[in-house]
């Protein structure tokens, strides 16, 4: 039997982990391994790249897209426990578990829009989609597109799983080390370079958590309030109008406010109608910003395309 692809693993997956208990994913992909009877070549093929053994790929595929449904959870780091959710959607479907089962939740939903949004060659539909290609390869989805739109959609399918997992790391910190994340990706964003970046949250500390001086004298300050909120919680127009009130205290006109969740319509139309200059950064564009500017992630695979030079054949 060749390597299963990552949608065929989900519900032997599930399975393994019925009993509600922490797993090692190491482990669970050895099962796999037995599971699906793999030969020694094929337990130990790598990825185009040379990065990573296959099955340990679509194993963390697999993972990576059922994590997003809410379907399993990772309590620490290389371990893996089955939710509520996927012990129902291992009740309610005994053959197989797949994207489209996973569509019905709106996490992941919300997960594959962000995926498709991006960049979706025309003639492939990232849900209903049987390829047998994982997200961290090129994917061989339809001869009709191009190795730049397979690129492109792979690029963007990793994008939104990463983003996806960095918002949920960012929900696990202490609200402390929450604030502490914000200001280093202010700072990999070039803030404070020319002066410093304070981080002040604490008991008292007025509605500020972080304070970025753009000057050495500290003369020119951008005030920071960051909440880590579950994306039930959203941050409403009295959260905007106590940071409004704590940048007036400080006799500031500029804040940044950060959130995991969203901003409803009335912060929204506070933060435009307020005479100080307010900038909100939800979830989503936190996640984002922390992938572009390479906080909290590594760089993993690049790749390079090439193209016949017939300038070189013409100058022969």
């Amino acid at each position: 039997m060749t390597v299963p692809d990552f949608q065929t693993l989900m519900r032997p997956l599930l399975a393994e982990l019925v009993d509600r208990q922490p797993h090692r994913v190491r482990d669970l992909t050895e099962r796999m391994s037995d599971l699906f009877e793999l030969t020694e070549a094929e337990r130990v093929q790598m990825l185009p790249s040379g990065r990573a053994r296959l099955i340990v790929n679509r194993v963390g595929w697999a993972v990576t897209h059922m994590a997003q449904a809410g379907v399993v959870h990772r309590p620490q780091r290389g371990h893996l426990v089955l939710t509520d959710a996927g012990a129902d959607v291992l009740a309610t479907h005994p053959e197989r578990v797949d994207m489209t089962v996973l569509s019905a939740f709106a996490a992941y939903r919300d997960f594959r829009g962000r995926t498709s949004a991006e960049a979706t060659p025309p003639s492939v539909d990232p849900v209903a989609s049987t390829t047998t290609a994982t997200p961290g390869e090129i994917p061989d989805v339809t001869a009709a597109a191009s190795p730049q739109d397979l690129l492109a959609q792979a690029v963007t399918e990793n994008r939104a799983a990463v983003e996806g997992e960095l918002l949920d790391r960012a929900l696990a910190l202490t609200p402390t080390d929450f604030e502490r994340l914000v200001l280093e990706l202010l700072r990999a964003m070039g803030y404070g370079r020319a002066g410093q970046l304070e981080h002040s949250g604490a008991s008292g500390d007025g509605g500020i958590d972080g304070i970025i001086s753009q000057d050495p004298l500290g003369l020119d300050r951008i005030y920071l309030q960051a909440k880590r909120y579950a994306a039930g919680h959203t941050v409403g127009r009295p959260e905007l109008q106590g940071f409004v009130g704590a940048l007036a205290s400080n006799q500031g006109d500029r804040g940044v406010f950060i959130t995991t969740s969203t901003f409803t319509k009335g912060a929204l139309e506070t933060a435009e109608r307020v005479s100080h200059r307010i900038e909100l950064v939800d979830g989503g564009r936190l996640a984002a910003l922390m992938l572009r500017h390479g906080v909290g992630v590594q760089a993993e695979t690049t790749v390079t395309l090439h193209r016949l030079d017939e300038d070189f054949f013409e100058a022969l």
